[in-house]
């Protein structure tokens, strides 16, 4: 018995060696020793007699992973391969939601969840208060109650419809935040406001109030003013000492008043600052009240002095005193600080006292009081400034500023006026009479003229070389003479007209032109000299209608000679070939009357012109070809059309040069449109107006005659010809089938057969989109582009790639693609044994979407 133990234990010995030499079916990477799992009677695996120590894969067996069978994980022999995330064994019933980690919430022992607050927490959403004690659904709402997808972390996003329905406050009409935390506690089991931040109007003292409504009378929180005459109007208008309305004290009770209780104490802190110091200085601590020195309750703007500071007192302390007056406002006037020492030194004010001033009573000038007092010359001397009349100061709108003229001498004299020259300068001779007024004046200051005729207008009529009243001279002295003296004096001609050649030699005979006077005469050549227009004859500038600018042809020397540039403008008769063999301009222009009519065929006879332009393409014997192919007059070389820029090819070398040039050679357009635009205008087929094709005929036709071949080389413009479209683009009839006007620009509008036709799948069926760009390239028909990848279910990549080779595989009704299968292909017996244990599992091809929607095992 001793000798076989030791035998068996020798063989399995001998046996661990060789499955150490050998290949272990349990992987490469599995290295522990056979007998930690198997014994020598066989290899089958009792969980009494296996003596692995699972702790050491680095995957502890804890909780119901030690009560499982080992084959539940391990499904193949290589153990290594085996996953250890929880998804590999586990179906994730939460879809995601919640990510693939397990463990953040379940533990081995149990499915159930002990530490949701926790985890919650890490997603930075403390669940505390009334959500701490919510259940999950209520937030995380879902079809199945296990989907956790993330919602918004703002409590607006789950308290909307708590937000849209309170009314007490209308916090949407309020325009309350959103962010409800603001007003409310995240960690409250209620909606109570108790925690609101109302710093932006601190509640203290008198305003310490619990609550709302007590301020907030209506439903509209945002519509309550800040101000505290919004809360506290009654309170203003009801108190009486002092009386607020009456005196119009500032609404604004913070100036005066803290939010204590009673609104005591209250001060008027702006009074020695704005008015006068009683709370400061010899004042301070001398009154009680404000009617110790406002006896008009009504009118706080009236004070009185003289109830504390009594007389006969007051007067003695003021004998001598300039312009003392025993009234309130006087005290104020030279006591504005309410000290008793010094006197008011007029001078040190802004205002020093001199001339008339100083002798007049301070209430003559202060009879609305001392403050404020205008120290304006106007002020007080209005009816002064508007009742003067020599000058009327107001009609002439001198200014109101007196020491501009006046001293404060009395009487306003002496007076002067320095600026004259705002209204008329004084300059030359003027300036020499500057302070002698009534030479020009006259003791009237009101109607003085401002012109020089207004007061020289006698010197104008008596002149006599030259007599300006007689050629009508301007009476704008200034055009010839200074204001220094009459003479010299100077008339620029230039200026008016400039006098050259024989108008030189008459420049001091000024009645030559000017014989109706210097104001209507004309400074054009035809003005002065049309009688000699008229009665020109050789030739007759009437009859001819030549230009009445006489400068065109003569100088201002003389009338001849004369020239007239025929060369350079029309044609040459002066140089070249006709020089010398013509007299008159009659010898070619025979029309009188019309010179823009000439004739080449009065010289140039028949038959021996013809003779001499036999075989010349396009010849006319008329004056107009004469000159088209003669420009220059020369008669060597005929006219080459190729030299110009519109070169004859095609038909337009057989054509007559008259059916170009009906209306002459000058000018003649060379656009297509401009001869074809009849052409352009019928053509139906297709119809070029309105298709509003280019009116450039080259653009797609040649000078061939009947237009064709006709060429179309922006078609891109109108459809772009692309992939299999590009080799048929010289081949129009493929699509057009010689109709040019109506031919469609969608696939279908061309592919509409091979739709209807097509059967795998049946487009028509299917319901497939008629766009067959969405599946189709310009190419060809195949191969097809259908995004069922990203759209519906991975069958060009993943496991399913290559495992198809058509449509009706998975759809196998042809007339709904909606509807498919997967258990053609995972047969129920395997696909059974594959989801062994899996919760929920359905052998059922929607179930193997919902739970493999990528393909994916």
């Amino acid at each position: 018995m001793v000798f076989l133990k030791r035998a068996l234990w020798g063989m399995l010995f001998i046996l661990t060696i060789l499955c150490a030499q050998g290949q272990s079916p349990h992987g490469k990477e599995f290295k522990i020793s056979c007998n930690t799992c198997h014994t020598a009677d066989n290899w089958k695996v009792s969980r009494d007699s296996v003596f692995f120590n699972h702790d050491t894969t680095g995957f502890v067996l804890q909780g119901q992973h030690r009560a499982v069978d080992c084959r539940q994980c391990h499904t193949t022999l290589d153990f290594v391969k085996t996953e250890t995330n929880c998804a590999s064994c586990h179906i994730d019933i939460h879809q995601g939601t919640v990510g693939q980690d397990c463990a953040r919430c379940h533990d081995s022992n149990s499915w159930l969840v002990s530490n949701i607050a926790e985890v919650h927490r890490q997603i930075a959403f403390p669940l505390l208060g009334a959500h701490a004690v919510a259940s999950c659904t209520e937030c995380h709402t879902s079809e199945t109650n296990l989907r956790f997808a993330p919602i918004g972390g703002e409590c607006i996003d789950c308290h909307k419809q708590n937000y849209d329905a309170t009314t007490n406050p209308d916090h949407k009409k309020a325009e309350f935040s959103t962010d409800c935390i603001m007003c409310h506690k995240i960690d409250a089991f209620e909606w109570t406001a108790s925690g609101i931040n109302h710093d932006f109007f601190p509640l203290t003292q008198g305003h310490a109030i619990n609550e709302c409504a007590v301020c907030h009378k209506s439903s509209d929180y945002s519509s309550l003013s800040p101000e505290c005459i919004t809360c506290h109007e009654t309170d203003y208008l009801s108190t009486t000492s002092p009386n607020h309305q009456a005196i119009n004290l500032s609404t604004s009770c913070a100036e005066c008043h803290t939010t204590q209780l009673g609104w005591k104490p209250a001060e008027f802190k702006l009074h020695d600052a704005q008015y006068f110091p009683i709370y400061s200085g010899t004042h301070n601590g001398a009154w009680d009240n404000c009617v110790d020195c406002h006896k008009d309750p009504g009118n706080y703007t009236t004070f009185t002095c003289i109830t504390c500071h009594r007389d006969p007192e007051t007067s003695n302390k003021h004998g001598g005193v300039q312009g003392y007056s025993y009234n309130s406002t006087a005290c104020l006037a030279c006591h504005p600080n309410g000290q008793a020492d010094g006197l008011l030194n007029h001078d040190k004010t802004n205002f020093p006292l001199t001339g008339a001033h100083i002798s007049v009573e301070c209430l003559s000038c202060h009879a609305n009081g001392f403050a404020g007092t205008p120290t304006q010359c106007v002020a007080c001397h209005t009816t002064d400034f508007n009742q003067s009349t020599n000058p009327n100061h107001t009609n002439l709108g001198l200014s109101t500023d007196c020491v501009t003229c006046h001293t404060t001498a009395p009487n306003w004299t002496p007076a002067a006026f320095p600026n004259h020259n705002d209204y008329y300068m004084l300059s030359g001779a003027h300036a020499t009479i500057a302070n002698q007024c009534a030479m020009c004046h006259q003791g009237n200051y009101n109607n003085t003229p401002s012109t020089c005729t207004g007061c020289h207008l006698k010197d104008y009529n008596q002149s006599t070389n030259p007599a300006h009243s007689t050629l009508h001279l301007s009476m704008d002295c200034a055009t010839c003479h200074s204001e220094i003296a009459w003479s010299p004096s100077t008339f620029n001609h230039d200026n008016v007209y400039v006098l050259n050649g024989a108008h030189a030699t008459i420049v001091n005979q000024c009645a030559s032109c000017h014989q109706n006077g210097v104001d209507n005469t004309p400074t054009t050549c035809i003005g002065c000299h049309l009688q000699d227009y008229n009665q020109t004859t050789n030739p007759s500038h009437t009859g001819l209608q030549f230009s009445t600018d006489c400068a065109t042809c003569h100088s201002e020397n003389a009338w001849a000679p004369a020239t007239f540039d025929h060369d350079d403008k029309y044609f040459p008769i002066y140089s070249g070939k006709h020089k010398g063999v013509w007299d008159q301009c009659v010898d070619c222009h025979t029309t009188p009357g019309n010179f823009a009519e000439y004739t080449c065929v009065t010289c140039h006879a028949n038959p021996e012109t013809d003779n001499k332009h036999n075989g010349i393409s396009g010849y006319v014997y008329n004056s107009a070809a004469c000159l088209a192919c003669h420009p220059n007059g020369d008669a060597l070389g005929g006219f080459d059309h190729n030299t110009t820029n519109f070169p004859l090819t095609g038909a337009h070398t057989t054509v007559n040069c008259l059916q170009c040039h009906a209306n002459g050679y000058a000018g003649t357009p060379t656009e297509c449109v401009a001869c074809h635009s009849g052409d352009f205008n019928q053509s139906t087929n297709p119809n070029h107006a309105a298709l509003n094709l280019s009116t450039n005929c080259v653009s797609c036709h040649t000078t061939a005659p009947g237009w064709s071949p006709a060429t179309f080389n922006n078609h891109n413009d109108f459809y772009p010809l692309l992939g299999a479209h590009a080799p048929i683009a010289s081949q129009c009839i493929t699509c057009h089938n010689g109709e040019y006007n109506n031919t469609p620009n969608t696939c279908v509008g061309c592919h509409q057969t091979e739709y209807n036709q097509t059967n795998d799948p049946n487009h028509q069926s299917a319901q497939f989109p008629t766009t067959c760009a969405t599946c189709h390239t310009q190419n060809a028909w195949t191969p097809a582009n259908w995004n069922h990848d990203n759209l519906y279910f991975p069958i060009y990549s993943g496991k399913h790639k290559n495992k198809w080779d058509q449509c009706i595989d998975c759809h196998t009704n042809p007339n709904n693609y909606a509807t498919f299968t997967c258990v053609t292909c995972h047969k129920q017996t395997q696909t059974n044994q594959e989801h062994n244990g899996v919760n929920g599992y359905q052998y059922l091809s929607t179930a193997c979407l919902t739970c493999h929607p990528d393909g994916r095992e």
